[in-house]
């Protein structure tokens, strides 16, 4: 193939050459050599004929060489996302437009679809997709001016939580005051676990650590520590879930900002402390948690008690159990002492009263007696086996019997009568 990128005239007559000049002179003298030693007589020769294979392919060769990578700046307008996951969007500008594809390797690392009529800048290299003839641009990387895509898809996100209130001060649960075991979602080669280690160990060291590990960053990243924080949920050995890591940029920290993970922090039955990054980073987890702390240290101090204010704690206790046993022991032997006292009063009172009872039927019962009777005057024989005798039958003639009176028996004996 040969390109005739240079006028009728020589170089000589042609003003001083800018550097795409110059570019685009080699590339057509090197294209130029290939069709010589491909057969073509002479570079500035014309060929019979060019299929449009051979135009666009010569049209694709020659932007590529000649146009590096660069930024180039627009606003993004019919952004689609194909089932691929290749993305393909159209750049704008006041006077043109230029047709842009991403493809899904590349696409998979930004964080939200850039809105219509964002201004962005791509950075990308050009080129001509041959099948169609059409020119493009091959983007890279895609960044929003201004606040950009990764304040966009923070924002969107939050709002979205916020609708189902996710975020509402009103779920937060408190803390558990001393808990028995802290569980830690982070890398297990970071500086936070560490940090969280040592805290622990000198504020606390009777509590237990659990770790969950987990990538913090990359690809993967939210999925490992929604995992991580759902197994240590299941498990129910942890009273305090620590979630994050050491400081880095917005894309460093951007697993913690991933729905999956906000989501898990919302759905654990542990209370959740989110410790990412330090005092001026906030992410999705730190609004979802239960407790945002600055930094993993702060969220170690958060999780667990001093022990200092623990033991003084304790003293104080022991002190107020030793008064409050005490004063029941006092209370108690007051109370004793009272029953005691209520115990006689009673005891006596309820003798009294049995007393009289059985004065009054004593005095019934002697009124009812025979002695009672005698006492009165009357007199009661009696036979000497202590028979009553009760009618003229039971005396015989010449009998014995005595008299039962008030002060004793009287000896008597029946002398037989005659009946009138």
């Amino acid at each position: 193939m040969t390109y005739d990128l240079f006028s009728s005239s020589g170089a000589s007559e042609r003003p001083k050459r800018g550097r795409n000049e110059a570019r685009n002179e080699a590339v057509a003298r090197a294209v130029a050599a290939r069709d010589a030693a491909a057969g073509f007589p002479s570079p500035r020769a014309a060929r019979p004929e060019w299929t449009v294979a051979d135009v666009t392919a010569a049209a694709r060769e020659l932007v590529e060489s000649v146009l590096p990578p660069m930024w180039v700046v627009g606003e993004v307008s019919n952004f689609t996302k194909a089932r691929s996951g290749h993305v393909y969007f159209t750049l704008r500008g006041p006077d043109a437009q230029l047709r842009c594809v991403m493809w899904r390797d590349e696409a998979r690392r930004l964080p939200t679809a850039p809105a219509e009529g964002m201004e962005v800048r791509a950075l990308g290299r050009v080129t001509l997709y041959e099948p169609r003839g059409e020119f493009q641009l091959v983007v890279a990387e895609l960044e929003g001016r201004g606040e950009g895509l990764w304040k966009l898809a923070f924002d969107r996100l939050r709002t979205r939580l916020e609708m189902e209130g996710l975020t509402s001060p009103e779920r937060k649960r408190p803390l558990p005051a001393h808990p028995s075991c802290v569980g830690i979602v982070t890398s297990r080669d970071g500086a936070a676990l560490r940090d969280v280690a040592a805290v622990v160990r000198r504020r606390a060291p009777w509590t237990r650590l659990v770790l969950a590990p987990a990538r913090v960053q990359g690809e993967g990243a939210p999925a490992e520590i929604a995992a991580a924080i759902r197994r240590l949920g299941r498990a129910g050995c942890a009273d305090v879930l620590i979630v994050g890591r050491g400081g880095g940029s917005v894309e460093d920290l951007w697993a913690f900002n991933e729905e999956v993970v906000a989501r898990a922090i919302a759905e654990s039955p542990i209370p959740v402390i989110s410790a990412v990054g330090h005092e001026t980073d906030v992410t999705i987890a730190d609004l979802v948690a239960d407790l945002r702390a600055p930094t993993p240290s702060a969220a170690a101090e958060a999780a667990v008690p001093d022990g200092s204010r623990v033991r003084r704690e304790v003293a104080e206790l022991r002190a107020r159990l030793v008064d409050a046993a005490r004063e029941q022991v006092a209370e108690g032997r007051e109370a004793v002492f009272s029953a005691r006292l209520d115990l006689r009063d009673a005891a006596e009172r309820s003798l009294r009263g049995r007393r009289e009872r059985v004065s009054a039927m004593a005095g019934r019962l002697h009124a009812l007696s025979p002695l009672a009777t005698l006492a009165r005057g009357f007199a009661v024989p009696l036979s000497p086996e202590g028979r009553v005798l009760r009618s003229r039958a039971d005396f015989a003639p010449g009998g014995r019997f005595d008299l039962r009176v008030a002060d004793g028996t009287v000896p008597c004996r029946a002398e037989p009568t005659t009946d009138r």
